[in-house]
């Protein structure tokens, strides 16, 4: 049993490792190709519809077997709170735009806060990635969202730390404890409820997936319409429709 738990919590770690690696991916991109934030922004768009549906088709329909309508409703009210109220502190410290496409933000504002907003959105994300390898395997349409948020952002972020001189491995350097970070929580996440009988990782899987819609709202879709305007909705619900089809060909 203790070889099966560890390989589990090394798998997850693993994943949450990758999908928080587009992190790094995107600043790669912001140090050698400088891209267009309307390409940021519509990566962004499209990551944000891809998670809506990883909540609303795996998060919360897993709960489903194990939580009545209630408790789901609570524990994500709960989650979305918890994300507000440290998204609040994060603002002070000037990581309130940390998805900005444009990267003027980061150029602006405490690269401190910038990388404490990404471990704040991260934990929830990577915790969530463990819970789904603890219930059998990886959600795909979830991993490929996170991913998807995650690339904007170290881009954004990353062309911002460029534009105020940073050079580049110091700024590898950040998003590499962001990455650290993100795979212990998933670990954590397996780990912590391997021997759950489903409620308990109803109630958190329910409580992240609170956070993670409180994080699209607050900080993804309203930066990508910053940039893609109009385009901004068709692009959501393209990768809403985009995260069905995935789970569709996995069933």
């Amino acid at each position: 049993m203790a070889r099966v738990e560890t390989g589990g919590m090394l798998t997850a770690a693993f994943f949450g490792g990758l999908a928080a690696s587009a992190l790094l991916v995107g600043a790669l991109l912001a140090y050698a190709f400088h891209p267009s934030p309307r390409i940021t922004a519509a990566v962004m768009a499209l990551g944000s519809g891809l998670l809506i549906g990883s909540v609303a088709y795996d998060l919360v329909a897993d709960a489903e077997l194990s939580l009545s309508v209630p408790a789901i409703a609570v524990s994500l009210l709960a989650g979305a709170g918890v994300f507000v109220l440290g998204s609040r502190v994060i603002e002070r410290r000037g990581g309130d735009r940390r998805k900005d496409p444009t990267g003027t933000a980061a150029r602006a504002d405490n690269p401190l806060g910038i990388v404490l907003g990404s471990v704040l959105d991260g934990i929830p994300e990577s915790f969530v990635l463990g819970l789904s390898v603890l219930n059998g395997g990886i959600s795909v349409p979830l991993l490929i969202g996170i991913a998807m948020s995650n690339l904007p952002e170290g881009m954004a972020a990353s062309s911002g730390l460029r534009a105020r001189g940073w050079p580049a491995m110091r700024t590898m350097r950040i998003w590499v404890i962001v990455i650290l970070t993100s795979a212990v929580s998933a670990a954590l996440g397996h780990r912590l409820l391997a021997s759950d009988d489903g409620t308990i990782t109803g109630v958190v899987q329910t409580f992240a997936a609170g956070a993670l819609l409180a994080m699209v709202a607050d900080t993804m879709v309203p930066e990508a319409y910053e940039v893609a305007r109009t385009w901004t909705g068709g692009l959501v619900v393209a990768g809403f429709a985009l995260s069905l089809l995935i789970a569709a060909l996995l069933v």
